[in-house]
């Protein structure tokens, strides 16, 4: 081949390789975008829960919503408390002062007379149904119906039929305590971290109470909480830790990992283990129980970075309304709960 025909061929081969390479490019863009595409419609899907949850519904607004409730139960226009919290958050963006208070009455008197309805309230606001899923995630199942032992006129034990507040306070009935609002304050042991509960002050040995009815789904040591015990609420959605109990004997006897426990049982003792890589080690300071309780809108949130606990300060107060009375067996160290309840949800699951 002569000269001139190896340039015109040498030419054709540089002209096919430039198609080539813009081939490749073109691919190259097309495979990257559609991964784009791909990853984002994957990470919508990821995103189709609440991932935070700032509660900060008062004491005063659990109260009066609970009264409202209670007042209005088998009533044609029956107020629940958790819609009536939600409702009033949507319109005050969460916060609950003496405003908030004055809103949440006035939607309380409108539902309860039959002048609205939880649905035309709540399509006017455009974060109802955040709060409505949020709230409701904090205290779905701590208010219904249940079954009360009592004692009868003849002195005989026998059963009631009860609507209310079928939650109970973390502490057993008479013995002492002291707390504050402590959620978010620095601790620095293993490392820099905040106080994701609320820390409630007693004597060694205080019994503790079982809030919700549930599933033992944590039991034995951990570094930071020492002996401690965590429990699943029937509906999944609630996750309570209860830390530092007593050394040597942390636990109600036959308490077991798996078990189902009923909300006033008896579950654990206060101490002040914990701090130590080492079981069964008294290095917190001060005695009490510290509880927690974290939302689970997805169990990828369960021990994750995405974790959400709440401050369970003002539920804490409230949950006071409702303590189990509790007395001690023979010489043991063992103290059991005094009157029992026959839950539904437990039935439901059995």
């Amino acid at each position: 081949m002569n000269e001139i025909g190896n340039t015109g061929y040498l030419s054709v081969l540089r002209r096919l390789l430039a198609v080539e390479i813009l081939l490749v490019a073109v691919m190259a863009i097309l495979v990257t975008n559609r991964g784009r595409i791909l990853g984002a419609e994957s990470a919508s899907v990821e995103q189709d829960y609440i991932k935070w949850v700032d509660f900060k519904v008062s004491y005063e607004a659990l109260c009066e919503a609970y009264q409202w409730d209670i007042e209005t139960h088998g009533t044609q226009n029956e107020v629940h408390w958790v819609e009536l919290l939600a409702l009033t958050a949507a319109r005050t963006g969460g916060e609950f002062g003496q405003t908030a208070l004055r809103l949440l009455r006035e939607m309380a008197q409108s539902l309860s007379r039959g002048e609205s309805t939880v649905e035309e309230l709540g399509e006017k606001l455009q974060y109802y149904a955040y709060y409505r899923e949020a709230y409701g995630a904090v205290l779905d199942g701590l208010v219904g119906e249940y079954e009360e032992e009592c004692t009868e006129a003849d002195g005989k034990k026998g059963w009631r039929t009860v609507y209310g507040l079928k939650a109970y306070f973390p502490l057993a009935r008479g013995f002492d305590y002291t707390h504050y609002d402590d959620f978010g304050v620095s601790r620095s042991y293993g490392y820099q971290r905040r106080h994701l509960g609320h820390d409630m002050m007693g004597q060694t040995g205080t019994p503790i109470i079982c809030i919700e009815s549930g599933y033992v789904e944590a039991l034995g040591w951990n570094q930071y909480g020492g002996w401690r015990v965590g429990i699943r609420s029937l509906d999944k959605k609630r996750y309570y830790y209860y830390a530092h109990l007593r050394q040597n004997y942390p636990f109600a006897e036959g308490l077991e990992l798996g078990a189902m426990v009923t909300a006033g049982d008896v579950i654990g003792y206060m101490g002040h283990t914990g701090y130590s890589t080492t079981e069964n080690v008294n290095n917190i300071e001060v005695t009490h129980l510290h509880w927690g309780l974290e939302l689970i809108f997805d169990e990828s949130q369960k021990e994750s970075y995405n974790e959400i606990w709440v401050d369970v300060y003002p539920l804490t107060r409230f949950l006071a309304k409702h303590q189990q009375e509790t007395h001690k067996v023979g010489d043991t160290r063992e103290w059991v709960r005094s009157s029992d309840i026959r839950d539904p949800a437990m039935e439901e699951e059995e």
